[in-house]
């Protein structure tokens, strides 16, 4: 893609904002990954402006746009009614926490504004002012680095850094999903830089982990986090991996075999839970090894990874899915489990877990240099398949009866013992499914009263 094709690239929708600033006498330029993403024959998605005018100038140019930030950015939706940020040129800034700037300047040169940007590929802008025909404004050498696949700091890495550390993550969060490597001099400011991590919020943190899980190969951005130190900062419970030894792949640790089921995970296109369960399957084996083996690290690990993903902040039914899925990864299975076996292990993991289970345990094999179906995986998948087929009873919500018919039909006084005659009517219908009709229940439930 050349700059004199561009146009043909950004969205029509882009095109309109970009005319009603200039028509109104005001710079305007197409700024950031979407000019990356254009180079690379990538879909752009996140399409941001860059203009002269100031804040209170936009908000009377688009009155129904939003500005509700000190940093000079207002959205505003374009005519397909989608929100676009709008930012006034900056040219200066303090910070004091690592995190972001406490002031900043206005400015009036687009220039000025793409030096202050993190990496030279993202430091494009594609426009102009009024009247001129638009053009790519290429100060820091952007262009060549994206042909070259590079990714390198504008200006000192160091100063990048220290202006905003989640830069750091989002440097190793781009190597993976663009498949860039990182300039030397950049990456060995991070390495310099890391202990800076610190002071971001779990929520940055977790944004940029979920887009390099969503990366083709996410033990790009991994590696490059444990080798920089990042991944000590962020999550140390990972690091400890490293020199763990596993009877696994010969010559790989634990962070090795990590590594390779989260590529696995995403080989297989498993959602973001299936590969936050993948990176963190194994986080209880550090704390658990003991003469080559790793003794309930699948409970220790589903503690540990809950009281991370709480770190950064993740929605609770996130938390709670990872944490399932690790406790239960260690299932086995053999070809004796009876049908009742079979439709217990369905109500100890849920019926609603089942896939992902079987997906991480793929992961997990794949991983461990083994078929993704070890473990007579396929087998259970159909055995579970035949159940799930039938009408399966798993509590007490799929009982002929309930505790309204045990109290009018039996006579029996409210109260726990109520629930224990249900649970243990469960237990026999698991057992048996032809016993989940009403006449049965209650005869089978008149007797367990009499024997209480």
């Amino acid at each position: 893609m050349t700059p004199a094709n561009l146009a043909d690239a950004v969205r029509p929708a882009i095109l309109d904002l970009m005319d009603r600033l200039n028509a109104a006498g005001h710079e305007a330029y197409v700024v950031g990954g979407s000019l990356r993403d254009i180079l690379l024959r990538r879909d752009a998605h996140d399409w941001d402006l860059t203009t002269d005018a100031r804040p209170v100038r936009l908000q009377e140019l688009f009155p129904d746009s939003l500005y509700e930030n000190a940093f000079g950015t207002v959205t505003v939706r374009d005519r397909d009614g989608q929100a676009v940020e709008v930012t006034t040129f900056r040219s200066d800034h303090d910070y004091a926490d690592f995190r972001r700037p406490h002031r900043i300047e206005f400015g009036d040169r687009v220039e000025d504004d793409l030096a202050r940007r993190d990496f030279t590929v993202n430091a494009l802008a594609w426009g102009g002012p009024p009247g001129r025909v638009r053009e790519l404004v290429d100060p820091f050498g952007g262009r060549e680095d994206v042909a070259r696949r590079v990714l390198r700091a504008v200006g000192d890495p160091a100063e990048r850094f220290d202006e905003d550390a989640l830069r750091m993550l989002r440097a190793v969060r781009l190597a993976a999903t663009l498949g860039f490597t990182i300039e030397s001099a950049t990456l060995e400011a991070i390495g310099g830089r890391a202990e800076l991590a610190i002071h971001l919020s779990g929520e940055r943190i977790a944004a940029e982990i979920d887009k390099l899980l969503g990366a083709s190969r996410p033990s790009v951005g991994l590696r490059l986090m444990a080798q920089t130190g990042l991944l000590a900062v962020v999550a140390p419970e990972l690091a400890a991996q490293a020199g763990i030894p596993q009877n696994k792949t010969p010559g790989e640790d634990l962070w090795d075999h990590t590594l390779r089921t989260v590529d696995a995970a995403a080989a297989a296109r498993r959602d973001g839970v299936v590969r936050l369960a993948a990176l963190l399957h194994d986080l209880g084996k550090p704390a658990t090894a003991a003469d080559g083996h790793f003794y309930g690290h699948e409970a220790v690990g589903a503690e540990l990874a809950a009281t991370l993903l709480r770190r950064w902040h993740l929605p609770r039914e996130t938390i709670e899915r990872v944490e399932h899925l690790v406790r239960f990864h260690m299932f086995a299975y053999d070809e004796s489990w009876s049908d009742a076996a079979v439709r217990r292990f369905i109500g100890k993991v849920g019926i609603e877990s089942l896939d992902d289970l079987f997906a991480l345990r793929e992961a997990d094999n794949i991983g461990s240099g083994v078929p993704a179906a070890a473990g007579n995986l396929a087998a259970l998948r159909q055995r579970t398949a035949v159940e799930l087929a039938s009408n399966l009873v798993l509590d007490r919500a799929g009982l002929a009866i309930d505790g309204n018919d045990l109290i009018t039909a039996l006579g029996l006084a409210p109260g726990p013992a109520i629930g224990r005659v249900l649970d243990r009517l469960v237990e026999k219908v698991v057992v048996e499914p032809q016993l989940n009709e009403r006449g049965t229940l209650l005869a089978l439930a008149r007797s367990m009263a009499k024997d209480r």
